[in-house]
C-alpha cells in the first residue's frame, strides 16, 4: 500500500500521543510513493513518536521488566518475562523487540532527514497559522534527530556495540554493516544531544505563534535532549561499558547530569511529592522532563494496566507484577533512616510495615490495605486463605500487588462507568538526575563529601530526593565512608526509581548481576489470635553473565553474516 494510502488525513498534533497507530515501514517506500501534504509528511514523524518505548506490560503480556529482576516476581510462571530468568532467553528467543522496532524508527528517521527538508507547502500559505505549521514542519528535523540518539541509546543499552549509520539506506545495504563499538556510539549520541539542546525549543507554548497549543507538550524539547545526554554518560562510564573506570567517563557523566539539573532548576522543574508522580496527569508534573504518552481515545483499552496489576479476588483484576521482599527490604525506617535489618532500626517484627519511608505505601500493596482500589470496600487479605492470597491461582506470590503507576479510580466491575484513564510513562524526571549525578561525582571523586568543580556533593544530591514533600526521610550524614555511601545510593535508586524500568539495567550496567540469581517472597499465615506471622522463601532464579547484554536475535544474524553475536551467546 502507498504512504498517501496510509497516512493520508491524519493529524499531527492529535496522533503525537497515541500508541494504536499501526503504519507501514516508511523506509520500504521512496519518496515518490508519497503526496508530500503536511500531514502526510509530519505524520511520518508522528509515526516514530509512537514507537517510542513503554513498560506497562505490553510487550510481555503484562510482565514489566521490573519483574525481570529483583523487584518483582510475576504471578504467573509461564508468562513471557519469566524467560529472563529460567533459563529460556536464547539468540532464537532474544525477549525484545528492541533491535527490529530501533532500527526501524532509526531508517524512518534517516528517511525523513535525507528527503523531505526543504519544502514549502504553498498549499497552506494562506492559513492564518502558517508560520506555525511551518515551524512544526522545521522543527520536525530536530525532532527526528533526537528520536534517532534516543534509538541508538536504547539498542547500545541492551545490546553494547550495534551497526551505527546517520544515511538512508537500502535493506541490503544494511544488512552488510559490522558492529560500531558502544563507546563510539554514546559519543555519537552526546555530540548529537549537545546540539540539540541549543536548538529544539524549551517550551513550544512560549512561542509567540498563533496554532502552538499545550497540545505540543507532547514533544521533545531542548531538556529533553539533555537529559538523554546525561543519561547516556552515565551508561557509557558505568563498569558494562567502561571496564577500565576511565575517571574522564565520569567526569564527564557528572556534568552532564548537573547541566540537567542546573537548567531544569532554573526554567522552574522542581521536586513536588512523590504521590504526583503518576495518575492521569503525571505528564504535567512539575518534574516531568518528557513522558511518553499513553492514548485514551479511539478505544484504546487504557485500564489494561490495571487489569494486570489490580489484586486478584477484586473485580477485574488478574494480578501480575508483585513486588519482591527484595523491594520492601529496601524500604528504610521513618524515624531512624536504618534498613529493617540494621542495629537500632526501630522495626518491629510484628508489625514490619509501620513506620517505613512512606514511598513504600505509594508503591506496594500490602496485606490490610484498604480502599485499594478505591471501590474495593474490602482489605486487601494477602496471608494464605485470604480474599487475595494464595491458593487462589494467579495470586501473589510475593505477599504484595504493585501500587505504583495504578490509577485506584479505575473499577472493573461489570457496572462501572470508569473504565478508563490516562497513563504516562515517565521517560526523564528531575528526580533521576540527582542520582545519576550522586553516583557520577561519586565514582569520579571516590567521595560522597567532595563537590570538586560541580558545587553540589554526592550526599546532598540523594538528600534532595529523600527531602521531598511527601518522604521527608532523614538526610544521609557526613563523613560516610565509600562503601556505606555506595550502598545507601543503591538502595535510594531501587526506592525511588521502582517499576520505572531502571533496575533491570542499573545491576547490569553495575555488572551486579548476581543480584538477580535469588528473590525473596513473603509468605504470610494468619494465626488463630488473628496476627499474622511472617516467613521468607528464598526463590531461585537463572542468571548467567552472558545476560549482561542481549543476545542479537538469530534471525537477524541469518539475514546479515557480518554481525557478530554477543559473548556467551553464540
Amino acid at each position: 500500500m502507498k504512504i498517501r494510502k496510509i497516512v493520508n488525513g491524519i493529524a499531527c498534533i492529535v496522533a503525537l500521543s497515541a500508541c494504536d497507530m499501526d503504519y507501514h515501514e516508511y523506509s520500504n517506500y521512496g519518496k515518490e510513493y508519497m503526496d508530500e501534504t503536511y500531514e502526510n509528511v509530519i505524520g511520518m514523524i508522528t509515526n516514530v513518536y509512537s514507537m517510542l518505548d513503554y513498560d506497562f506490560g505490553q510487550v510481555y503480556s503484562g510482565g514489566m521488566l521490573a519483574s525481570a529482576c529483583d523487584e518483582a516476581e510475576y504471578a504467573y510462571t509461564n508468562n513471557d518475562i519469566c524467560n529472563f530468568t529460567n533459563g529460556s532467553w536464547s539468540p532464537s528467543n532474544p525477549m525484545s523487540n528492541t533491535w527490529t522496532s530501533s532500527y526501524k524508527a532509526i531508517q524512518t528517521c534517516n528517511q525523513y532527514l535525507a528527503e523531505f527538508q526543504g519544502l514549502t507547502f504553498d498549499e497552506l500559505k494562506l492559513n492564518d497559522d502558517y508560520r506555525a505549521q511551518m515551524f512544526r514542519y522545521n522543527n520536525s528535523f530536530k525532532e527526528a534527530r533526537f528520536l534517532r540518539a534516543y534509538f541508538y541509546f536504547n539498542l547500545v543499552r541492551a545490546y553494547g556495540d550495534v551497526p551505527y549509520f546517520t544515511e538512508m539506506m537500502t535493506t541490503d545495504r544494511v544488512n552488510t554493516l559490522t558492529r560500531t563499538p558502544a563507546q563510539e556510539i554514546f559519543d555519537a549520541i552526546i555530540a548529537e544531544c549537545d546540539l540539540l539542546a541549543l536548538e529544539l525549543p524549551a517550551d513550544y507554548t512560549k512561542l509567540g505563534m498563533e496554532g502552538i497549543s499545550p497540545a505540543e507538550s507532547g514533544r521533545v524539547t531542548c531538556y529533553a535532549a539533555m537529559a538523554l545526554k546525561a543519561r547516556a554518560a552515565l551508561y557509557a562510564a558505568s563498569p558494562l561499558f567502561n571496564p577500565n573506570n576511565d575517571k574522564a567517563l565520569w567526569q564527564r557523566a557528572a556534568k552532564a547530569n548537573k547541566a540537567v539539573i542546573d537548567a531544569c532548576t532554573e526554567a522552574g522543574f522542581k521536586l513536588g511529592k512523590y504521590s504526583e508522580l503518576w495518575g492521569p496527569n503525571n505528564w504535567s508534573n512539575s518534574e516531568m522532563i518528557f513522558a511518553r504518552r499513553y492514548n485514551t481515545s479511539k478505544g484504546v483499552n487504557s485500564s489494561i494496566l490495571e487489569e494486570y496489576n489490580f489484586p486478584m479476588g477484586v473485580p477485574g483484576g488478574k494480578s501480575g507484577n508483585c513486588p519482591t521482599q527484595n523491594l520492601v527490604d529496601a524500604y528504610e525506617m521513618q524515624s531512624t533512616g536504618k534498613l529493617w535489618n540494621e542495629e537500632g532500626s526501630g522495626y518491629d517484627a510484628a508489625n514490619p510495615y509501620a513506620g517505613r519511608d512512606p514511598r513504600f505505601g505509594m508503591t506496594v500493596v500490602k496485606n490490610g490495605d484498604t480502599k485499594w482500589p478505591s471501590k474495593n470496600s474490602k482489605p486487601i487479605e494477602t496471608f494464605y486463605g485470604g480474599l487475595n492470597a494464595e491458593p487462589i491461582s494467579g495470586a501473589t506470590p510475593t505477599g504484595y500487588y504493585l501500587k505504583k503507576y495504578l490509577d485506584s479510580a479505575i473499577d472493573l466491575s461489570a457496572s462501572s462507568t470508569t473504565k478508563t484513564s490516562r497513563h504516562s510513562w515517565v521517560t526523564y524526571r528531575l528526580g533521576e538526575f540527582y542520582l545519576n549525578y550522586a553516583e557520577a561525582v561519586y565514582k569520579y571523586t571516590g567521595s560522597a563529601d567532595d563537590a570538586s568543580e560541580f558545587g553540589m556533593t554526592a550526599r546532598e544530591a540523594v538528600n534532595v530526593i529523600r527531602n521531598r514533600t511527601d518522604v521527608k526521610m532523614p538526610a544521609l550524614p557526613t563523613g560516610m565512608s565509600s562503601d556505606a555511601f555506595w550502598t545507601k545510593y543503591q538502595n535510594e535508586r531501587m526506592v525511588e526509581l521502582a517499576f520505572e524500568g531502571h533496575r533491570f539495567y542499573d545491576l547490569r550496567r553495575w555488572k551486579e548481576g548476581d543480584k538477580m540469581k535469588n528473590i525473596t517472597e513473603m509468605k504470610l499465615t494468619k494465626n488463630e489470635d488473628g496476627s499474622i506471622k511472617y516467613e521468607r522463601k528464598t526463590i531461585n532464579r537463572t542468571w548467567e553473565d552472558k545476560m549482561y547484554l542481549f543476545p542479537i536475535p538469530q534471525s537477524e544474524r541469518m539475514k546479515n553474516p557480518n554481525l557478530m553475536q554477543n559473548t556467551g551467546w553464540e
